[in-house]
């Protein structure tokens, strides 16, 4: 008996210490990461009174931010009641997620940007069916932008009965002649995939993205039936912080992720070209709002290109969303970001906040920052 509790003593205090030796590690390296972070150089207090002040008028319960330059984290820090386990639904900041795992699919000759919905979904028959993938994904497909007032909204765990229930809609434009910024066109690309791949989408998406890049925490099912979170593909997408971190670091760097290929250089090139071309844009789309730029190639595959230069090429891409979580790539100056951020409804509304339109100011203040830096240095 003396024995027993001997042995059971003793391996107590070996998992003990185990423990702590691990508690240890993690500590030392959050302090690593702390101090890297306030010997970058840069003074990112302007950006922390912006979130501390939307906090404070009970717009965010709290929020979470990371930023790179050169592929190295210049500063992350968490407000509120963010830690760095929180995953929160980013709504539109998934659709970046999805066309990507989308990519990954053309990449592997299953899928062609160009196929028509017909040629996957034959009980398409009318004019919907002519819609390219690409026109799915860039809002250019004449699709509703959601179900009509009075129909069942879109939160259907599955794809195969969402686009049921959109097969029998009439468009509302011809496909490649207007856009329209809205997520039915994404389900359909979703079940176009499903049926390439022959496997549903969460599946496709771990597989082709998640894992590959160490997203452990990123999900787009179950789909939840709260008002902006659904359709899937559109909104359903829930994350952490250094989850969507890694997948910008990817795209920025050209679809590769620590030495290993995720997309082509051609996946890519074609989710940040001009997708919206001959098509209508109205003159109030959200780059004019948040940037006051008027140009019409306003969207890729499932990004927004909030910047061209002269030659018409993205300099600025993002996907923010309705929630206020808001990821970026300036590409210009080889920063990559991401404001993880759910926000409170009703305590926006009482202002007329609108997280949509203000999140994305963290992609000019970081700008602002890095070349104030720049030129104290000259």
């Amino acid at each position: 008996m003396s024995n027993n509790r001997t042995i059971i003593l003793g391996v107590g205090i070996s998992l003990m210490m185990l423990l702590i030796g691990c508690k240890s590690t993690y500590n030392a390296q959050k302090a690593v990461s702390n101090l890297q972070t306030a010997n970058s150089g840069y003074d990112f207090h302007p950006i922390e009174e912006k979130i501390n002040s939307w906090i404070e008028k009970g717009y965010y319960p709290g929020m979470s931010i990371i930023i790179a330059k050169d592929n190295q984290i210049i500063y992350q820090n968490y407000f509120g009641n963010y830690k760095p386990e929180t995953q929160v639904y980013i709504a539109s900041a998934g659709k970046w997620l999805a066309a990507a795992a989308i990519a990954r699919l053309v990449d592997k000759g299953k899928l062609s940007w160009d196929d028509k919905v017909v040629k996957w979904l034959p009980e398409f028959t009318d004019i919907k069916g002519q819609a390219a993938l690409r026109e799915l994904l860039s809002h250019t497909s004449g699709y509703p932008d959601y179900q009509p007032e009075g129909n069942h909204g879109d939160d259907y765990q599955t794809l195969e009965e969402a686009v049921k229930h959109i097969a029998g809609l009439p468009c509302d434009t011809a496909p490649g002649t207007e856009f329209h910024y809205g997520g039915l066109a994404m389900q359909a690309a979703g079940r176009m995939a499903e049926l390439a791949a022959g496997k549903d989408f969460e599946k496709i998406f771990q597989e082709e993205i998640a894992q590959p890049l160490g997203m452990k925490n990123t999900h787009f099912t179950p789909v939840d039936s709260t008002s902006g979170h659904n359709p899937m593909l559109a909104g359903g997408a829930r994350c952490t912080l250094e989850d969507y971190a890694h997948f910008l670091e990817m795209i920025s760097n050209n679809g590769v992720f620590r030495n290993n290929r995720i997309l082509s250089e051609k996946a890519i090139e074609e989710m940040q070209a001009d997708q919206v071309k001959d098509a209508f844009v109205k003159g109030n789309e959200y780059v004019v709002q948040v940037r006051t730029l008027d140009h019409k190639s306003i969207y890729g595959l499932g990004e927004w290109r909030e910047e061209i230069n002269e030659n018409k090429e993205a300099i600025l891409i993002s996907s923010p969303s309705w929630a206020g979580a808001y990821p970026w790539i300036d590409k210009k100056n080889k920063i990559y970001g991401f404001l993880l951020a759910h926000v409170n409804p009703e305590s926006a509304a009482k202002d007329g906040f609108s997280s949509f339109l203000s999140s994305p100011v963290m992609a000019s203040m970081t700008r602002d920052i890095v070349l104030d830096r720049r030129s104290k240095e000259n």
